[in-house]
């Protein structure tokens, strides 16, 4: 029979093998063909146990049943729904529209699986083992389903539509010939993109890529030891949140839910950069316990990233870098052991509205983090750090950041500026302790009186004058700019007179630190 004149008739060709004929049958009637032998070994598409032909059909017959296949029996759905199958040859849907619905469970691709510019209602490959999925541009109006399927030269989805979940759960891919395990650079999902406790050998490239509610990588292993970077994400954008978090193993668990006491977790760790440069996240990104192992060139890149919340709560990167330049966050909430050691942070231009620490995060601690993201001076963290204190109505913990700011900068500067700094802080703090300015007066003004006690003073003009007051004599020197009438009276001579000029000096200089300070204050207000 040729492949035409019949098959509209439901007759079954003539060529077709037990298997196939099985499968064509099954078809029509839109019922699962299980081919599994019940051992659990032999039926493993992962194992190396054989297959024979009373376990395959051959990739074109697929193909045909797909893209052109017989009618359905009456009051049935013609479905695709095999378990336990060989498919032999290569299975090649390129630009085809197929309408049936397929579900695959538990097969074994010979060769590799080619669906770009596919069209197709919903596809669901479950533990199958797979070469090579090839599926750029693929479209589908439902879901894609890939989990607990491995794939032994990489998977392409570049540019790939998926109408609501893309499921890459417990899937396991290894690299293709660039290098890449997952190549989904602009792919659009609708709803989900969910690869929980997913294994990548290579690099994850979801370069420009939509999805428009969650991205889930719980308990996902990112590893790829090649090249720099293990996720390659930049320009992502996510509805809701981007999840790198733990994931219950084993048992029956929920998707995105809490595990339950006593399950067994797997945290998301990754071996390689990640690069999540001018991504948009519109709920937060969540890092909660994660893990990064990185080399000295690699880092964890959040360049330019907007989201209204960064859970920064992952462990603290050994090596590597974490980047925050021209991030804006509106709720930052980490802990003070997850961010890495000085040189290794770089915040220029980072903004965030809201700290939220969780566990102790003393401020010194948090001066250390600012201290960490600026090897060479740069004021802008500590005055970010600074007005979201304030605005929190920490008033003292942020003049204590300023504080710390102009002692960092003291360090930059020559040897006079310095000196000149150091007197600053000593006597006022920079402005920011302006009780310090009385002190120091009150201390001056009590051991000058005292000195002056015992002073020869000679009066300048012997006709009228008033009386002598060390007291008075003291303060007026103390006191720039106001005249109390007691300086320009009395005459001193030898070490009492350089006494007058350091008291001067001294009054001069709290004078015009306190100013500078007071000009600060009006400044930041």
């Amino acid at each position: 029979m040729t492949e035409g004149a019949g098959i509209r008739a439901g007759d079954l060709p003539d060529d077709l093998t037990a298997a196939e004929a099985g499968m064509w049958q099954a078809f029509r009637n839109g019922s699962v063909y299980d081919l599994s032998s019940g051992d659990t070994v032999v039926d493993d598409p992962h194992g190396g146990h054989p297959w024979g032909p009373e376990r395959t059909v051959r990739a074109r017959i697929v193909c045909w049943l797909l893209l052109d296949g017989p009618p359905p029996l009456s009051g049935r759905v013609a479905s695709l729904k095999l378990t336990g199958v060989q498919i032999s040859g290569v299975l090649d849907l390129a630009g085809g529209t197929v309408a049936p619905y397929v579900e695959l469970k538990g097969c074994r691709f010979e060769r590799e699986v080619l669906l770009p510019e596919a069209h197709f209602q919903t596809l669901r490959m479950v533990d199958c083992s797979v070469p090579r999925l090839e599926a750029a541009r693929v479209h589908t109006e439902g879901d894609l389903h890939l989990p607990r399927c491995r794939f032994h030269n990489g998977v392409r989805l570049t540019d790939a539509h998926i109408g609501t979940d893309l499921l890459l759960n417990q899937a396991i891919v290894y690299r293709d010939r660039s290098g890449r395990s997952i190549a989904a650079d602009g792919m659009t999902v609708g709803q989900d993109l969910q690869a929980e406790l997913l294994e990548s050998h290579g690099e994850l490239s979801l370069r420009s890529a939509k999805v428009g509610v969650s991205l889930s990588l719980r308990g996902a292993r990112l590893a790829n030891p090649y090249t720099r970077l293990a996720l390659n994400a930049p320009q992502l954008t996510v509805g809701r949140t981007l999840y790198l978090t733990p994931a219950g193993v084993g048992g029956p668990w929920l998707s995105g839910t809490t595990p339950a006491r006593g399950t067994r977790i797997q945290r998301f760790a990754c071996q390689g950069g990640v690069r999540l440069d001018d991504g948009r996240f519109g709920d937060a990104v969540d890092l909660e316990r994660a893990r990064f192992t990185f080399t000295d060139d690699q880092e964890l890149s959040l360049l330019r990233v907007q989201t209204p919340e960064l859970r920064f709560l992952g462990e603290q990167p050994q090596r590597g870098k974490v980047v925050l330049s021209g991030a804006r966050i509106v709720n930052l909430i980490d802990r003070s052991t997850s961010w890495p050691g000085p040189g290794n942070l770089h915040m220029g231009g980072f903004a965030y509205e809201n700290l939220v620490p969780q566990g102790p995060f003393p401020l010194d601690a948090r001066l250390d983090w600012v201290a960490a993201a600026t090897p060479e001076y740069n004021p802008e963290p500590y005055e970010r750090l600074a007005t979201v204190l304030r605005n929190a109505g920490e008033d003292e913990d942020a003049r204590e950041v300023l504080l710390a700011k102009q002692r960092r900068r003291r360090e930059s500067l020559p040897v006079a500026a310095k000196v000149w700094g150091f007197v600053q802080d000593w006597t006022v703090a920079y402005g920011y302790r302006p009780g310090r300015a009385a002190v120091w007066m009150a201390v001056l003004w009590a051991a000058s009186s005292l000195a002056f006690a015992h002073a020869d003073h000679a009066p300048v003009n012997g006709n009228g004058h008033p009386p002598w007051s060390p007291a008075l004599f003291a303060l007026d020197l103390l006191l720039p700019v106001i005249d109390l009438g007691q300086a320009g009276q009395w005459q001193l001579h030898g070490g009492w007179q350089w006494l007058s000029v350091v008291l001067i000096l001294l009054g001069w200089i709290l004078a015009t630190t306190v100013a500078a300070g007071a000009t600060r204050l009006l400044r930041r207000g």
